[in-house]
């Protein structure tokens, strides 16, 4: 049976969101004040902001991070000599974008749990405990893990990238496969179980290894699994977005630091993941569960197989 409705927020509906494009704002500008960046290079990757929109919009409706879709593509425009990153710098950049577009699409989930309709049949509405027990106990391990790995990575990130895209792709299948099978008619889960808490914590520690070395991981395991096991949407995608939002805004300082982002990159393609970060959900919400899952298991399995392509 459905879950009752949770208790709602007394703050307006999309609030939460305003006050957050606001700082969202501010950082941009300080971005354009402090960033070295060349205005001649700008002109040349002018198409960034197409790629950061389409990025940020896969990233959010999925919740599996940017990095499923800005990594593959500056990787093929290295390769195709159109911009020479190096791969140190395209998960740099990978993240500084995702700051701007994982943290709006957070932001719009966080306030859509507050905001919750009466869910419909088959679908179960979300409890802030079980909300925030993901985020904050996924993060507990993960971030540790994530930020240790940027300063002592000691194994080669080839093999990690071939053995972590499989497993994804497996992932992929599952989610697809058990969309349309197991999960087709069943009811949603409405309470977090135990038993899957203690899978998230698990995938949380090579969760957050991957992400320190591709910029995607943690965000894609969590949602991925969260899908699998039926729970709903806003669960699986806005827990995924909240977390991958998170890492990626501790894992761009390493980056800033160490010189390693092309600021021309993230001026361009910034507000355009801003704007896909807000539009994602409604058009989460619009596709539903079952095709938005299928869509998500689809891009995971291609992107991935994309990626192993390129690095063999």
């Amino acid at each position: 049976m459905a879950a009752t409705q949770p208790r709602l927020s007394a703050e307006p509906r999309g609030r939460l969101a305003a006050w957050g494009a606001g700082a969202l704002l501010m950082a941009y500008v300080l971005v354009w004040m402090l960033a070295p960046f060349d205005p001649a290079l700008m002109r040349d990757v002018w198409f960034l902001p197409g790629i950061g929109v389409i990025g940020a919009i896969i990233a959010n409706t999925s919740g599996t991070g940017g990095g499923v879709v800005f990594v593959p593509v500056f990787n093929a425009l290295r390769e195709w000599r159109v911009m020479d990153l190096q791969p140190l710098q395209i998960v740099g950049v990978s993240m500084a974008i995702q700051s701007f577009g994982m943290t709006m699409g957070a932001l719009r989930w966080t306030d859509r749990l507050f905001h919750q309709p009466p869910p419909e049949p088959l679908h179960a509405a979300v409890s802030p405990r079980d909300f925030f027990i993901v985020v904050g106990a996924v993060l507990a391990l993960s971030l540790p893990v994530m930020l240790l790995t940027q300063r002592a990575t000691a194994f080669g990130q080839h093999a990690v990238l071939m053995a972590y895209k499989a497993f994804s792709i497996l992932l992929g299948l599952s989610l697809i496969a058990t969309t349309w099978t197991v999960n087709r008619e069943r009811t949603e889960n409405a309470r977090l179980a135990k038993s899957d808490l203690a899978v998230l914590l698990l995938l949380a520690i090579p969760g957050g290894a991957i992400t320190a070395l591709f910029s995607v991981g943690i965000g894609e395991l969590v949602a991925l699994y969260l899908f699998i096991r039926h729970y709903p949407v806003l669960l699986c995608t806005g827990a995924a977005c909240l977390i991958s939002s998170v890492s990626v805004i501790a894992g761009s300082v390493w980056h800033v630091e160490a010189g390693t982002i092309a600021w021309e990159v993230v001026l361009l393609a910034a507000p355009g993941a801003v704007l896909g970060g807000f539009l994602a959900r409604p058009i989460a919400l619009w596709l539903g569960a079952r095709r938005l899952k299928t869509l998500d298991g689809a891009w995971i399995v291609l992107s991935a197989c994309y990626l192993l392509w390129l690095n063999t």
